[in-house]
This record gives structure tokens, sequence and C-alpha cells, in this order.
């Protein structure tokens, strides 16, 4: 199976949440139960995968300057997404987020076929929450349904690319690849981090809400035992 086509499985949760909000939203509790089960797969695919190439790749410069590089990237975002409010804003930094979620995934099989099946997963619960809560967003200014669905849809399209685009680092020298996935590492920890359990934790809590972390957590190491 080619692996660019493992990027139809996230294109398709984008889809499906988009589809999902328009139909019926699901309520604050279940988005923030959704939030930490994607978040804890999310860190539980960076912490068994990612991590031990980049600390086994012995390439420290290369790995503080991609990580420093991810860093900065993410903040970046963060910092436009705070100047610019509208459709519009909205639009650029999921377009940005979901295109750098292509990279990074990329970047998962450039490690081995193991790590992008476990990072696919990963995303594909993400990426499903950035369907939901774009087509909330623009439902508050455009009226078709069939609009709405079409934009998140073309939006969807970056991951492919980005995900080419990771794909391509892996013919380059080892030490820009242990940069690239330092870099990658970074975003993924800030995803979690900063988007989802920050998010998550704007809703009320409750302990069954918060346990889904560690059911994700879980879920993903069970499945890469699985998958030997």
């Amino acid at each position: 199976m080619p692996v660019l086509s493992y990027t139809i499985i996230p294109l398709l949760a984008i889809l499906l949440g988009s589809i999902v909000a328009v139909i019926r939203p699901p309520g604050p509790r279940v988005v923030s139960a959704m939030q930490h089960l994607a978040a804890g797969v999310v860190f539980a695919a960076a912490a068994t995968e990612i991590v031990p190439q980049v600390m086994h790749g012995a390439y420290t410069t290369a790995t503080l300057l991609g990580g420093a590089l991810g860093v900065m990237t993410m903040l970046g975002l963060k910092a436009f997404e705070g100047q610019f409010r509208g459709p519009a804003a909205l639009l650029g930094a999921i377009a940005i987020d979901i295109a750098l979620d292509g990279l990074v995934l990329g970047l998962a099989f450039v490690v081995g076929t193991k790590a992008g099946l476990l990072l696919t997963i990963a995303l594909t619960l993400e990426v499903l929450f950035l369907g939901l809560t774009l087509t909330t967003e623009l439902g508050e200014t455009i009226r078709s349904k069939a609009k709405i669905i079409w934009i998140v849809g073309a939006i969807a399209l970056l991951m492919p690319g980005g995900a080419a685009l990771g794909l391509s680092v892996a013919e380059l020298p080892a030490p820009i690849i242990v940069g690239f996935l330092s870099f990658g590492l970074m975003a993924l920890l800030y995803l979690v981090a900063e988007e989802l359990l920050a998010e998550a934790h704007t809703k009320k809590d409750t302990p069954l809400v918060t346990a889904m972390f560690f059911v994700g957590f879980l879920a993903l190491l069970l499945i890469e035992e699985t998958l030997g």
C-alpha cells in the first residue's frame, strides 16, 4: 500500500467531523472527551516512535536546531491565530495546522511503517476534532452546509501535500533527517499541550473525561504491541 494512501484515513476523518458537525454537533462534554482521547493517542505515538529515533540519532546539533525551529514555528502559528479574528483567520490557521500534521505524518513513515501507522491513528483523531471545530465556526457565517463541507474538504487536501514533503526527507543525510524528526516531535508535543488539552480544559472536566487521555495513551501502546 503506497504510503501517501494512508493520508486518506485522516482526510476522511476531517470530512466526517465536518458532516457530523453539520448534521448534529456533539455536546461540549463529548468534544472534551474526544480531545483528551486524541491527546493521549498523539502523546503515546510521539513518545514511543519519534522520541527514540531522535535520541538514538546521536546528532545533538541537528536535534537542537530542529527542535528549536519546531517550537518557533508552533509559537508563530499561535501568534498568527491571536492577531486575526474571523473565518479567514481560522481557515488560515487550520490550513497551516493540517499541512504540518501531514508533514509530521510523512516524517513518521521515514522512521518506519509501524511509526507511520501509529501516527496515522493518532492524527486521525486529532483532525476529526479540527473538522468539527472548523465546521462549527464556519456555520456562524456561511448558511450553505454543502459549501462548508466543500471548504473543509479542500483544506483537508493539504495533508497529503504535507506528507509528500515529509517523505522526501528520507533521501536527505542522516543529521538532517534527525533535525526534521525533532521538528515534528516539538510540533506533536505542542499539539497535545497547547491545543488539544488546553482547549479541552476550557470545558468542565469530570473524572471520566479526564481518564480518556490515559485510555488513548494505553490503547496506542496496546496497538503497538499488537503490531510487534
